[in-house]
């Protein structure tokens, strides 16, 4: 009964933080470009009795033998890089990508951060920069009084000023791509950075090898279904339920027991 204590304890924490990782996700269910999380649960060392396969008593082989399991943990959260529905806002600063790759942005302190929102705006330089000020990488300039600002769907970039209606090329927004995207590390403001899991970005134009396209006046939205969430709150909820009842169980045998000796 103690055992089941300890094991319902880590029921009990594992779904604390399944609840964690759920609640990020509405949080975020707004969130241009944000990618849900997921928890990856393992179940615990077994404590092995008796081995299956060994001899008994009597000389025959177990077929099963005793384990006893020691509970759960959450030994990660992964995120998933599916696409988000892809919303119209007529916006020319608005870039969606479709497909795989990221924007590149220059951090503060030097590195290269990788974002899938593209909700750019332009600084007080005419420079293109992400909401938080970074200035997107490879940076890009735009000229003064610019009449119409166009991205391509190989991410080219042109203008046409009041004293030149020819289109300009000021411009090449690239796109990074990664082997595994999961092992990014996310930083917060939509953003992320290369680990050694992830593996070295792969720079290239939109639409060459392997990456998505970019889609000008459109936005990535995030990729969290509010019903399944949900969903997965309800199911979150009642397992904590469960593990809330083993240990209530647990203490009333224990209790048993007091009284009886």
């Amino acid at each position: 009964m103690n055992g089941a204590l300890y094991v319902a304890k880590t029921g009990l924490s594992a779904q604390d933080m399944q609840l964690k990782v759920i609640s990020n996700n509405l949080a975020n269910v707004s969130t241009v470009g944000f990618k849900k999380g997921r928890a990856v649960f393992e179940d615990l060392l077994y404590q092995i009795q008796r081995a299956p396969g060994a001899e008994s008593a009597d000389g025959t082989q177990l077929p099963s033998g005793l384990q006893l399991g020691n509970g759960v943990r959450i030994v990660g959260t992964q995120k998933q890089f599916t696409a988000g529905e892809v919303q119209i806002t007529d916006n020319p600063f608005d870039v969606a990508i479709n497909g795989n790759g990221f924007f590149q942005v220059t951090l503060p302190t030097g590195e290269i951060g990788y974002t899938r929102n593209g909700q750019f705006h332009l600084n007080g330089d005419g420079e293109l920069t992400t909401s938080e000020g970074l200035l997107i990488e490879p940076a890009i300039t735009l000229p003064d009084e610019v009449v119409n600002f166009s991205v391509g769907v190989d991410g080219s970039v042109s203008v046409t000023t009041a004293g030149n209606t020819e289109p300009q090329n000021i411009g090449q927004l690239t796109l990074a791509g990664f082997v595994n995207p999961a092992g990014l590390l996310a930083v917060g403001s939509n953003l992320f950075t290369e680990t050694a899991s992830s593996g070295a970005p792969l720079v290239a134009n939109p639409g060459e090898s392997g990456l998505g396209a970019t889609r000008q006046n459109m936005l990535e939205a995030s990729n969290v279904n509010a019903v399944e969430e949900l969903v997965n709150l309800i199911t979150t909820q009642r397992a904590y339920e469960i593990n809330s009842k083993v240990i209530s169980t647990a203490d009333e045998m224990l209790g048993f027991i007091n009284q009886q000796l």
